[in-house]
């Protein structure tokens, strides 16, 4: 039986990533709040930019949750054909 691969994230890349996640969402805020607009401006871009970061978040859940369950479904046909490969016994005849 094969050992399934299991994906591997390091305390480095995860720290990256939400290092990377706060400097965008910080770089737009700054953006947002130096713009020469009215303030209902300001705050409909504001309402814009949290809708798309939390769609975001949805999505990426959406992918995940859909790469695991084609994950589990490979993982259980591969559990089928390695349970008939080892009840299979090629040196077996059957009898006429």
């Amino acid at each position: 039986m094969s050992k399934p691969v299991q994906p591997t994230m390091t305390t480095a890349y995860f720290l990256q990533c939400v290092i990377s996640f706060g400097a965008a969402l910080t770089s737009v805020a700054i953006g947002v709040y130096h713009l020469p607009v009215d303030g209902w401006v300001r705050a409909f871009l504001t309402v814009a930019v949290l809708y798309a970061v939390t769609s975001s978040f949805g999505l990426a859940k959406c992918v995940r949750d859909r790469q695991e369950v084609e994950n589990m479904s490979s993982r259980i046909d591969q559990a089928r054909l390695d349970r008939l490969l080892s009840e299979h016994d090629p040196y077996k005849t059957e009898a006429a």
